[in-house]
């Protein structure tokens, strides 16, 4: 289901189509770095293009030898000279197929692996981007860069690559062979090439425009049903199958749309360049006859020149599908590399922490503030300070939009304060690496994103490489053991899509256990038994007091009879913190916002 974010770019069930970039020269420099991935295969690849240039070449002496042929059958020449000829064509025709089957396997050789490269840096580099990034961008929308976008780079590194160089060689090398024959005759039909270029490039900025919008639809396309089939039970509580296949229906007809036209101004474009290719043909034949009868050409030459000349019509005329396929290519890159000119995080891969940067608990906030990106003009935090001790319970409270999430998400460092610092054991948050700050935290949401693995999948995502022994243990520690051992499967139990195969008490435990797993020195809970049963919130709370016990623990509140015995209460309102101190202090202020949602809630 669309969300609040989502819900101004959707119109009478059409999603709204973000506008493209044009290609510019600093665009076209850009492009090209995709090409540093096939470095590591430059010899494969150059030995491709040796067989590509083999082929074209044995395809240019092709029909120079076939025009050789019918002059010396012209000619009355003896039959050894005739066959020698034969004997010459029969091998370029194996030496054609021989560096044809070569090429086309180094360059598909090359292309899979150079496509692997790039799938594999594409996704690390997605997953180190900031989260400032994903508010603006839909899953479905990134997952279709990573799938189908890549595999049109695919094309392009194979096929569409090949098909334009062999192209373009057998365009020079039979102008150039052409000229040889006859340069009257040459420039004779070269008089139609200037018409022929200007149609492409004319077609080609619509393919080009109508391509990249087909691709950006569906883009979109495949995001309705990521989201759809994520939400699948929402969209079934609320009865809105049939908005979604609205909105399905809706998208695909656009795209139907957009490749009809696209396929008008291919079929256009196909037409014209036959009408003056065939056009050309039947002028060359006149004027080349004419040549022929007045001794200035003879028969083979001309035999020759027409079979060149089919070959450099058919090769303009298939040059439509390619320049098609090279613009979808270019709109491919370039969408990825917006994706790879966006900053990424500096995360590291933690092998074990140096003693410098063991968290103790210690935290204090100074002169706080935060706005999120997207929205400059309105603090979220506002000129916060307060320190939180180690080892101690420290819960926030306040009515929706304090700033309680944002309060957890700067500790995470998810985002950077835009104002003040905050500081671990009085340390500054920036100096210690991001990775290491992360490492030593852990964080049970309210609601639980479980992966569609297993039990023991789930749990050993707090630290991989954990042995049965810790799983279990971790598991035991978070009463989930209980439940676990029913299984008939146990530790292996599939858990399902985001863990709909299990109860919320029972993902809530599978939670605990991974933080437990994880042993983080300050743990964050996001009021995890708010929407259980009695007896779930029971196992669960029992679950977290163990695991809070010799930790700093921030606790974002939403019941309040469930923080009683926080050390500490931050109780905060706009941004900032209203009020502060135990549960008993609190409840002495009178007028105060904790006395007032307490009797609220109470009361209620």
């Amino acid at each position: 289901m669309p969300d609040g974010h989502l819900a101004g770019e959707i119109r009478e069930g059409k999603i709204m189509e973000e506008p493209k970039k044009k290609i510019t020269l600093s665009g076209l420099h850009e492009l090209f770095k995709l090409y540093s991935y096939l470095k590591p295969y430059k010899y494969e690849y150059g030995l491709g293009l040796l067989f590509l240039l083999g082929s074209s070449g044995a395809s240019l002496a092709f029909p120079k030898l076939l025009g050789e042929l019918v002059d010396l059958g012209n000619q009355g020449k003896l039959a050894s000279e005739i066959n020698r000829i034969a004997l010459i064509l029969i091998v370029v025709l194996i030496v054609q197929s021989v560096c044809s089957y070569f090429r086309i396997y180094l360059f598909v050789h090359v292309a899979e692996k150079t496509l692997a490269d790039l799938r594999q840096s594409t996704f690390n580099h997605l997953i180190r981007l900031p989260m400032k990034f994903f508010q603006h961008r839909r899953v479905g929308e990134l997952n279709s860069r990573i799938s189908s976008d890549i595999t049109l780079l695919q094309d392009a590194l194979t096929s569409t690559l090949a098909e334009f160089l062999r192209q373009v060689i057998i365009i020079i090398g039979g102008i150039s062979l052409l000229m040889v024959t006859s340069f009257k005759l040459t420039l004779f039909m070269l008089a139609i090439v200037p018409v022929i270029m200007i149609l492409v490039v004319f077609f080609g900025r619509y393919i080009r425009k109508l391509s990249k919008q087909a691709q950006s639809q569906v883009a979109d396309s495949n995001t309705i049903v990521e989201e759809t089939l994520q939400g699948i039970q929402s969209v079934k509580s609320f009865t809105n199958e049939f908005f979604e296949m609205a909105r399905y229906r809706g998208k695909t007809i656009e795209i139907a749309h957009t490749g009809i036209q696209n396929g008008k101004f291919r079929g256009a474009f196909s037409s014209f360049t036959i009408l003056g290719l065939f056009g050309a043909m039947v002028a060359v034949i006149w004027k080349g006859s004419a040549l022929l009868a007045a001794g200035e050409l003879a028969t083979g030459e001309l035999f020759s020149f027409v079979i060149y000349s089919m070959f450099i019509g058919g090769t303009i005329g298939g040059m439509a599908d390619v320049f098609a396929r090279v613009q979808k290519f270019i709109g491919a890159t370039e969408d990825l590399l917006e994706i790879f000119n966006e900053p990424v995080e500096p995360v590291e891969e933690i092998i074990q922490l140096s003693s410098d940067q063991l968290l103790h608990g210690n935290i204090r906030f100074e002169q706080v503030s935060f706005h999120y990106p997207s929205r400059p003009d309105m603090l979220v935090i506002s000129d916060l300070t307060v320190t939180i001790k180690p080892d101690t319970l420290v819960a926030l409270v306040g009515p929706s939009g304090a700033g309680k999430s944002t309060f957890v998400s700067l500790l995470l460092r998810l985002y950077d304060p835009s104002d003040g610092k905050i500081l671990f054991d009085e340390k500054d948050s920036q100096t210690i690496p991001l990775s290491a700050l992360r490492n030593q935290m852990a964080i049970v949401p309210q609601d639980i994103f479980l992966f569609g693995g297993t039990i023991r999948e789930n749990i050993a995502y707090g630290k991989p490489g954990a042995t049965e022994e810790m799983i279990a243990d971790a598991a035991q520690k978070a009463n989930a053991w209980e439940f676990i051992s029913q299984f008939p499967e146990g530790f292996n139990t599939l858990v399902g899509e985001r863990g709909t195969q299990l109860s919320g008490g029972q993902r809530q435990r599978i939670a605990i256990a991974r933080a437990v797993l994880k042993d983080p020195k300050i743990l964050i809970l996001d009021e995890a038994t708010s929407s259980l049963d009695s007896e779930s919130e029971r196992l669960v709370q029992d679950a977290l007091e163990k695991l809070m016990k010799g930790r700093t623990s921030i606790v974002i509140a939403h019941r309040l009879s469930t923080i009683r015995q926080a050390d500490h209460i931050l109780v905060l309102e706009n941004g900032r913190i209203v009020e502060q101190g135990t549960h008993e202090q609190l409840l002495l202020v009178t007028d105060g916002l904790y006395r007032n949602l307490s009797e609220l809630q109470f009361t209620g």
